[in-house]
């Protein structure tokens, strides 16, 4: 069915009916079961406010019924109770959406221009609070056997943590890793990301991880009397031998910090990501460029990787030291200023 709006036809579609088409679309992209729930949640919940504002049960809802005005009203109820980040989640998701529709004759223009977006302040990386050692003191007290656990198992929670800490994996990333994802000749290894958006990258590994990865499997062999495993089996597991899965990997990370007794040096809305922000900032202060840290990290923009480095003390310390004031203050000092005597500092009380 057609009407013909401005002198072009429209296809007539009913709103539910064209979400429907738009995430079959998505299947060409291959995002993540979770990302394509995203959009279809915040794509129903918009949907059925701006039906309520038109009158009309959302399954009646037609696309071309989509104005700037409908779809502007339907935000700002949405918007009310939820968080900034929420909102932009949802408004990229309804362009997008919008955009296909236009793309398939459904809609003249994209009204999304008639919607405010919320500003959304860049987000500070979040590595482990204190004076840069509690990784250190995480591993080597996960190794001394810290955590208390019904079934305790060193080898694999070792490679958890070093495998997030030298290479700054998601949680998904080293939850897809299989035997297979590590290649290359002793030495030279390197492990094979699957990220988002299904882009993929390639990331070094030096000896010591590698030795922890070999005897962590031989660890895991012993445990459940294997004799080999195949590379397509899941490099991590849980203590009955399953694929490890997300709430596992969360509590084992939970535990390990409590543990180990750096629970308080975790900044708040981090658990497992505190891991991939410890080690971008760490490299970002021993010299990293933002591209590197863009490769490493499998961000789709430096922006990301220049938080890093703008953020790192060390970093930022050794660009003040070299303001030529210093200088001229530390002449003024070794003068006649300086007269009043050398004493305890009255710093910090």
């Amino acid at each position: 069915m057609e009407a013909v709006v401005g002198g072009d036809p429209l296809v007539l579609l009913r709103v539910p009916e064209a979400v429907a088409e738009f995430l079959s679309s998505l299947r060409a992209k291959k995002l993540s079961v979770n990302t394509v729930a995203g959009y279809e949640r915040d794509l129903r919940l918009v949907a059925e406010i701006a039906a309520g504002l038109a009158g009309v049960p959302v399954a009646d809802l037609e696309v071309r019924a989509l104005a700037g005005r409908l779809v502007r009203g339907a935000f700002a109820e949405f918007s009310q109770p939820r968080s900034a980040a929420s909102v932009n989640r949802a408004w990229s998701a309804w362009n997008q959406f919008l955009t296909f529709c236009v793309a398939e004759g459904l809609l003249e223009g994209n009204p999304m221009a008639a919607v405010p977006r919320p500003r959304q302040p860049a987000k500070a990386p979040k590595p482990f609070l204190g004076d840069g050692t509690a990784s250190a003191t995480l591993l080597e007290r996960i190794a001394a056997g810290a955590r208390k656990a019904r079934d305790p198992w060193v080898e694999r929670d070792l490679v958890v943590l070093g495998l997030a800490l030298v290479t700054g994996m998601r949680s998904a990333e080293l939850l897809g890793l299989t035997l297979g994802s590590i290649g290359g000749s002793p030495g030279d290894r390197r492990v094979q990301v699957l990220g988002k958006g299904g882009r993929t990258r390639s990331l070094p590994i030096e000896p010591p991880v590698e030795q922890l990865v070999e005897r962590y499997l031989r660890s895991r062999m012993e445990r459940f009397g294997l004799a080999s495993l195949p590379r397509s089996a899941a490099l991590l597991v849980d203590t009955a031998g399953e694929p490890l899965r997300r709430g596992g990997l969360q509590y084992l990370v939970r535990q390990c910090y409590r543990y180990a007794g750096v629970h308080d040096r975790v900044q708040r809305g981090t658990l497992v990501h505190a891991l991939r922000h410890e080690f971008a900032t760490r490299l970002a202060e021993r010299g990293a460029s933002a591209h590197e840290l863009m490769e490493l990290l499998g961000h789709s923009s430096i922006v990301t990787g220049q938080a890093y480095v703008a953020s790192s003390a060390r970093e930022v310390r050794r660009a003040a030291q070299g303001n030529p004031a210093y200088g001229v203050l530390d002449r003024l000092l070794a003068g006649p200023v300086a007269a009043g005597g050398e004493g305890a500092s009255a710093l910090g009380g």
